[in-house]
């Protein structure tokens, strides 16, 4: 097997931050000038909507700000540029960020588990160029995360040393408002203590826009719980997922019909051809057979399965995670390029 390199990050938000930009620092410039959701982010430069955001990150999250801010820093670029492309959900509703998710509860003998699978699609440029970090901040957990080079480590697949995964779906709103922006809120769920305490920061925090993020995670008497969660400007929807189910990019819990968003055809596709494929599957299916669906390439539409550089959504697959949550900590596995590149156990920390 070959091995994915995973950088360790320890110390306070300015610390962790400047180690984010140095590790991003030698291709950043390259893959920001061939961006065309950079181009669009950074016509708002200067507007009071992107105040508004900022006052409110700083408000709620001050620490992951100063991350940004550190780590614009090391990249040697404004604070404002970063900043803005931290909120490109917000100001951009077609950027190249998409995914699929599948989530299953799961039984070994006489324990409760989960199993969390995620194809992270995003710009095809950055194919071969992200990795993995293992971040420990001062106080916090600490967590390992799939990482994009200028991007707070959460909005991808992590699992935390308090016993959290969580992976994240680009949804596509349309109307966002003045709130916290979505990556900081991702970012936030991996400092959380507990999978209750990241239930309630999705729940009550002010939203800007909204992601998809499939959590799970035990409970203090160990019993391991999976939620399917649409947090977005308008509502947080929080779903317990009972059986095997699968989520692409727009929104599909009840209710969601009043909320504006746009539907790409890959999105519909995905769905569509994960509601052919999952009933096969039975309902304790192995994370084998989860990363055997997240790599398939059938089907009438546009596929899971995403390498066309020419894909519609100007999205590829950069990896595959399978995250096996116990009571005792999350087995977090990576696939690129169909062989597995990482196979760690995260485990619960004796404080977490």
């Amino acid at each position: 097997m070959q091995d994915l390199a995973c950088l360790r990050i320890t110390g306070t938000p300015e610390s962790i931050g400047h180690r984010l930009g140095v590790l991003a620092a030698p291709g950043f410039d390259a893959y920001m000038a061939q961006s065309s959701a950079w181009r669009a982010v950074s016509r708002w430069r200067g507007s009071a909507f992107v105040r508004e955001l900022r006052a409110a990150a700083e408000r709620h999250f001050p620490a992951y700000v100063t991350e940004i801010d550190a780590m614009a820093q090391a990249l040697g670029w404004p604070a404002e540029d970063l900043f803005l492309w931290n909120c490109r959900g917000e100001l951009v509703h077609r950027v190249p960020d998409g995914c699929t998710t599948l989530a299953a509860p799961t039984r070994d003998g006489g324990l409760i588990g989960g199993l969390i699978a995620h194809n992270e699609d995003g710009d095809p440029y950055l194919r071969g160029r992200c990795g993995i970090v293992e971040v420990e901040p001062h106080g916090k957990p600490g967590f390992l995360s799939f990482y994009y080079p200028g991007s707070l480590p959460g909005h991808t697949f992590a699992a935390t040393r308090a016993g959290i995964a969580q992976a994240i779906n680009n949804v596509r709103i349309c109307e966002p408002r003045a709130g916290v922006p979505r990556m900081l809120l991702a970012r936030a769920v991996l400092d959380a203590a507990s999978l209750d305490d990241a239930l309630a920061l999705l729940r009550d925090t002010p939203r800007a826009s909204g992601f998809h993020h499939t959590v799970g995670g035990a409970d203090a008497a160990g019993v391991v719980r999976l939620y399917s969660i649409e947090a977005t400007a308008q509502r947080c929807s929080i779903e317990p997922v009972a059986a095997l189910s699968g989520h692409a990019n727009h929104l599909i819990h009840s209710g969601c019909g009043q909320e504006a968003q746009i539907v790409t055809d890959s999105s519909r596709d995905r769905q569509a051809r994960l509601a052919q494929l999952l009933p096969t599957l039975g309902q304790q299916p192995e994370g084998d057979a989860l990363v055997r669906v997240l790599h398939d390439r059938g089907g009438d539409g546009l596929p899971i399965f995403r390498a066309d550089p020419h894909d519609p959504d100007d999205e590829n697959m950069l990896a595959t995670a399978c995250l096996r949550i116990g009571a005792d900590g999350v087995r977090f596995g990576v696939w690129q390029d169909g062989e597995r590149v990482l196979d760690r156990f995260i485990a619960v920390a004796a404080n977490g």
